[in-house]
């Protein structure tokens, strides 16, 4: 049996502003994060600054096997597995899937509050084919949101509306 076959991504729920070394810490024990970001221009009272910030505050994913659990539970600034009651819940494949695209894509993208309505659509067309996601309107632009469920938190980015089909 492969090393990968009982490996799963989940989220894992961080103290406030402890995203980025709950990455790294994850990183030197050799279990693979995934901490998705967003650059903000930050300002202070003498100068401006470009800065990358969590897409999703207070979350970073996290891909281990169940026998990883209670490490990874141990990391500096993890307050816990998200899931239902103490049984951590795997998130889908293709909604990670869907964040490695959207990160890998040169296309602008922003938090977005996470909708339990809206048109499920697919792209067709672009650095997106195949992503599944939930498009809405917002001034007369056109943009997909990708949800990750479980912890009810997505992304939004801006996409014409010829390269999408109703699921």
């Amino acid at each position: 049996m492969d090393q990968t076959d009982n490996l799963h991504w989940y989220a894992l729920r961080t103290k406030s502003r402890h995203e980025k070394l709950v990455r790294d810490q994850l990183e030197k024990q050799g279990i693979e994060p995934l901490l998705p970001t967003v650059k903000r221009l930050s300002q202070w009272k003498d100068r401006k600054k470009e800065i990358e910030v969590p897409l999703f505050s207070g979350y970073c994913f996290v891909r281990f096997s169940q026998q990883k659990k209670t490490p990874v539970q141990k990391i500096t600034g993890v307050v816990g597995i998200v899931g239902s009651g103490s049984r951590p819940e795997p998130i889908p494949e293709q909604e990670i899937d869907a964040l490695h695209r959207l990160m890998d894509s040169v296309l602008p993208y922003d938090p977005h509050p996470y909708l339990h309505e809206g048109m499920n659509v697919e792209v067709v067309r672009g650095p997106l084919q195949g992503v599944h996601g939930i498009l809405l309107r917002k001034e007369k632009r056109h943009r997909l949101v990708l949800g990750v469920r479980l912890i009810q938190q997505a992304a939004a980015v801006e996409i014409d509306v010829n390269d999408v089909v109703p699921v």
